[in-house]
């Protein structure tokens, strides 16, 4: 069964790569995309998404302020928040609104396909 991912980012080059490393990844399929967090949720809500990476600095809503408003709708929510490095405070107040899973910039391919096969198995939501 193919994970359908969203990926929330303000930066288009960061979406190409991550959406061009998901796509090529066995198992794993970008459904769409978001450049901000409300975006993000509206597009959670409508797709359902099995997997989501969020940006934690976005315009509009944040990625934590985002990600806050996903685990409402779905406390089991698979949600990856991608940072930049130096953003540990941020990243402890994610974890503890629900985040599963951190990859730091600059990532690389094998960060990304080990974060992704943590989820390989899980059941969909």
């Amino acid at each position: 069964m193919v994970k359908k991912v969203l990926i929330a980012d303000d930066s288009y080059f960061m979406k190409r790569m991550l959406k061009n490393i998901i796509n090529e990844t066995e198992g794993f399929e970008v459904i769409s995309t978001a450049s901000d967090g409300r975006e993000a949720v509206e597009k959670y809500i409508n797709l359902k998404p099995d997997i989501v990476t969020m940006d934690i600095t976005m315009p509009y809503m944040s990625g934590i302020e985002a990600l806050k408003e996903i685990t409402k709708i779905n406390p089991q929510a698979n949600v990856i928040m991608v940072s930049a490095m130096g953003q540990y405070i941020l990243m402890v107040e994610a974890a503890k609104a629900g985040a599963k899973a951190f990859i730091t910039k600059p990532f690389s391919k094998k960060e990304i396909i080990k974060t992704l096969m943590s989820f390989k198995n899980k059941d969909k939501k």
